[in-house]
């Protein structure tokens, strides 16, 4: 099985095939929403060439991987919800850092960081939920982004949300204090 805070995927194999079936983070209550067929890595050339027949079909356990999917959504619920928790605080750490050094390296760092992860996790809209943990605008977040890859702390992905965090930021990162909760 595997799993990221938008959903998990169970695995089944039959025959010359790999059946991979999604369901999305939350309770399950039914089957997957996504099933995927695809050859199996070492799947016998003759096997693929006829295709998906209906017998692969048939011998998909839907039962058993609903099953699985069910007794697993609990633990994954509750590592969503740290991973969650761990993001929202050092945004919030980095909204402390804005209020008292204003757009330092520091702040930035530590806003790129938490840009990178919530990107990492598949996060919809990570500058806007940036944005509200550290009470600014989107625009404004968006700004202070672009400022943190021209400083050369934050690499881009062309067309996607984050990139990485680069030598300079974790050298900014290891000469940090620890934030902890505002006294």
């Amino acid at each position: 099985m595997e799993a990221d805070e938008s959903g998990f995927e169970i695995t089944q194999h039959q025959g010359a095939w790999d059946i991979r079936m999604w369901w999305p983070s939350g309770p399950v209550t039914g089957g997957p929403q996504r099933i995927t067929i695809e050859k199996a890595e070492e799947a016998p050339a003759r096997d693929v060439a006829r295709g998906i027949s209906t017998t692969v079909l048939r011998r998909l356990d839907l039962a058993g991987a609903v099953k699985t999917a069910h007794d697993a959504a609990p633990n994954l619920e509750g590592k969503a919800r740290e991973i969650t928790e761990t993001i929202e605080e050092a945004g919030k750490t980095a909204g402390r850092l804005l209020a008292l050094e204003g757009v330092s390296a520091p702040y930035l760092v530590m806003l790129s960081a938490v840009y990178v992860q919530m990107a990492s996790i598949g996060a919809r809209r990570p500058v806007d939920w940036l944005a509200q943990l550290i009470e600014r605008r989107p625009e404004t977040v968006r700004d202070h982004l672009k400022k943190a890859r021209r400083d050369g702390y934050l690499s881009s992905l062309a067309g996607k949300a984050g990139g990485e965090l680069t030598d300079k930021a974790t050298a900014v990162l290891d000469s940090m204090p620890d934030m902890g909760e505002p006294q």
